[in-house]
């Protein structure tokens, strides 16, 4: 069996038809693509964010000192420890940080130490917001000079969920910092 032979490359005038790919560069891809023979180009794909990381673990402590307030002030209040407050902290220490550090590889973990060191601060001012107004003197008075006391008090309220909300406050604080930097 033969196959038909293609004919020759002729000039676009001789196609039948009046083929109009027929002046295309050789080799050039063909098959109605108007763009054919461009080089190819693509966006670069997205650099990280680059952030201040100094600033933003400045903030994130900021952000943790002052949530960490807030949270004892609503422990007093309620006199319960709410668990989803600590999830709250952590959040909101990661998603400040992240949006001032940007991408760094390092943040989030530091976000995560400052959100449990932000729980834990929060849950001691709370016990020594109540210890104060239960001796009857300032916040300050028990917090600096009983503050063994205080501490005590929060092992010997400490339970699994205490530990359980602190880590997934931390783990908050992580998957927050990091969202917040793209």
């Amino acid at each position: 069996m033969s196959q038909p032979v293609p004919p020759p490359n002729q000039p676009h005038d001789a196609q039948p038809g009046g083929n109009p790919f027929a002046g295309q560069q050789p080799g050039a891809p063909t098959g109605g693509n108007p763009f054919a023979g461009q080089p190819m180009s693509f966006p670069p794909p997205p650099a990280g964010r680059s952030g201040n990381v100094g600033l933003a673990v400045l903030a994130a402590v900021v952000v943790a000192l002052v949530l960490a307030g807030i949270y004892g002030a609503i422990m007093k209040a309620t006199e319960h420890e709410i668990g989803y407050a600590a999830v709250a902290v952590g959040a909101v220490v990661g998603f400040a940080a992240g949006k001032i550090g940007g991408r760094n590889h390092v943040l989030p973990f530091i976000c995560a130490v400052i959100s449990l060191v932000a729980v834990y601060a929060g849950q001691i001012s709370g016990y020594a917001m109540s210890l104060a107004d239960y001796a009857n003197v300032s916040f300050f008075t028990v917090l600096m000079d009983r503050f063994d006391v205080v501490n005590e008090v929060w092992k010997s309220n400490a339970d699994v969920l205490t530990y359980v909300f602190m880590a997934i406050g931390a783990i908050a604080a992580f998957s927050s910092s990091k969202k917040a930097a793209l």
